[in-house]
């Protein structure tokens, strides 16, 4: 079973090099266990079927190199990107093993301790160290997070439900797409954007996301990375009379 620490090297794995110039590349290195914690050190507190504190710490040289753009607050941005890849590992948890827990807070914090796990930040010409220390325990109550069908059923609804004419258009395939969020621009800043230009939505990077089909919410659920690609673990569904409204063009 998959603990939150597969899930943020997984994460980790693919993000990092999507969010960081030069792409670099997370390889594991030195001893696991044996190495102390150093470095500029982020703390991110879960709560949850997942309780306690994830510690990443940088070698502080990366802050040097303009990885998150040039001009920047480089201790500001890696707080909001090692926030960024602790909230969607909490996301593939939930994913791969049905723990739910969701990241409360990240602060700076002074290092401490043996690192769980010791890697390196590499690109072509430059490597930098980055190491974790895990100090998350799994509660063994039982408000872990499942949902169970009805016994006898096809999952949360039963295809019986549906009225026979339904049954013949069950195969058709349909275009679904994620929803982030929205905003309202006046045309002439959308004349305006640019690349590097950035658009705030009206939802929190936390909030649950849409399931969209024909222009109708059928789902909403909380993105994880499955082998590398993004998807949905739905965590609301539309009746199906709802869903069903969103193919009407169909009938």
């Amino acid at each position: 079973m998959s603990t939150y620490l597969d899930c943020w090297i997984s994460v980790a794995n693919a993000l990092l090099p999507q969010a960081l110039a030069g792409e670099p590349r997370l390889v594991e290195a030195g001893e696991n266990g044996q190495q102390s914690l150093s470095g500029d050190s982020f703390a991110a507190l879960l709560n949850g079927d997942v309780q306690g504190k994830f510690i990443v710490a940088l070698d502080p040289l990366v802050f040097q190199a303009p990885l998150l753009g040039e001009g920047d607050d480089q201790r500001e941005a890696w707080g909001e990107i090692l926030r960024e890849v602790a909230e969607a590992a909490a996301g593939e948890l939930l994913a791969t093993s049905g723990k739910k827990c969701n990241v409360s807070s990240l602060a700076s914090v002074e290092p401490s301790g043996a690192a769980t796990r010791v890697f390196q930040l590499k690109t072509e010409a430059n490597s930098w160290n980055l190491s974790v220390r895990d100090e998350l325990s799994v509660s063994h109550s039982e408000g872990s997070w499942k949902t169970e069908p009805p016994p006898g059923s096809n999952g949360p609804e039963s295809k019986s439900e549906l009225s026979p004419g339904v049954e013949l258009l069950l195969d058709v395939e349909l275009e679904a797409a994620l929803r982030f969020g929205c905003c309202e621009m006046p045309l002439g800043e959308i004349l305006e954007l640019g690349p590097g230009d950035v658009v705030e939505l009206d939802r929190h990077v936390a909030d649950p996301v849409d399931l969209i089909v024909g222009n109708k919410i059928v789902a909403r659920g909380d993105v994880v990375l499955v082998e590398g690609n993004f998807g949905l673990r739905v965590t609301e569904v539309a009746t199906p009379q709802k869903r069903l409204e969103s193919i009407r063009c169909l009938f």
